[in-house]
């Protein structure tokens, strides 16, 4: 039986949160999501990045992901509290930068009506301006020093694998576990704002079909999961293990197929029916990745 190089909670653990904070960047870039996104995601992948720096250095050391991993945690919690600054205060001296409004009105009710209505749009504009108040360029230093450990981590191969298809195959899985998680997060973020445009979780669905066949692509070049299908490979279950990575893999295409053309109806439960579509697409995207990789690893 042919061994691969091991799979390492680590190197999953650096993976997943360099694509993650990646793909923030590609989201909070629009400037249109809220910064409590940003805030989530943050300190999701910060957290993740932790537990794969502790995990390498106890039980698989690989000092440039670790120590890439030590560093991302902290770019990301550098990245939070930033982000949570209050934002510069307006001309005229209050928090949002708007003069307030004259409530009074000839109509006895027309001063309230205006008052709602002015609130309201006062509370969208503060929300932009908090918004843009934040350089999104921040979220870029996090991933770019996860894309050291990650290339540490590819660079690394043991065994009988060839270490560019190795490399290439930790790279691409990065980028595929962190467009699959942040599709399903951002699509549960329509919740908090509802006013969102599709288009950013219509951008993560695409980034997701288009990333699919590069990551099956690399697993089934040789030594791959082609060997598994056909026996060469023992996967120790009679070849089940096969079976259920070809499942993952096109049930994962599928339902961001799905889900991109539920985004395509103007229903907002459209947004939701596609979020629980995504939510199920990262159990099937980590069967993708994980159950080939721990197979050809041997």
């Amino acid at each position: 039986m042919t061994e691969g190089a091991p799979v390492d909670v680590a190197t999953v653990m650096c993976q997943w949160a360099t694509g993650g904070l990646a793909y923030l960047w590609v989201t909070t870039r629009r400037r249109e999501v809220g910064l409590g996104y940003g805030w989530l995601l943050r300190s999701l992948y910060g957290v993740i990045a932790a537990v794969g720096a502790v995990t390498g250095f106890v039980f698989q050391p690989n000092a440039v992901r670790d120590m890439a991993c030590v560093v991302m945690a902290l770019c990301a919690a550098a990245t939070l509290v930033r982000s949570a600054l209050p934002v510069a205060r307006g001309a005229d001296g209050d928090e949002t930068g708007f003069r307030s409004v004259d409530e009074s009105s000839d109509s006895p009710d027309g001063g309230a009506h205006t008052a709602a209505l002015t609130n309201q749009e006062m509370a969208a504009a503060s929300q932009r301006r908090t918004i843009e108040g934040f350089d999104p360029r921040w979220d870029l230093a996090a991933p770019l020093v996860g894309v050291v450990g990650v290339l540490a981590a590819g660079i690394a191969a043991n065994g009988d694998v060839n270490p560019i298809l190795h490399l290439a195959r930790v790279v691409v899985g990065a980028a595929f576990l962190g467009v699959v998680s942040n599709s399903m997060l951002l699509g549960h973020w329509y919740l908090v704002q509802p006013g969102l445009r599709r288009e950013p979780l219509r951008q993560l669905v695409r980034h997701l079909g288009g990333i699919w066949p590069i990551e099956v692509g690399l697993l089934l070049l040789p030594t791959g999961m082609i060997a598994v299908l056909t026996g060469n490979i023992d996967d120790g279950y009679g070849g089940l293990l096969g079976w259920f990575w070809i499942a993952c893999a096109v049930t994962t295409v599928a339902l961001a197929a799905v889900a991109m053309a539920a985004l395509r109806e103007r229903q907002y439960a459209a947004v939701m029916a596609a979020t629980g579509l995504l939510y199920l697409a990262i159990l099937t995207g980590f069967g993708t990745d994980l159950v080939a990789r721990l197979t050809l690893a041997g």
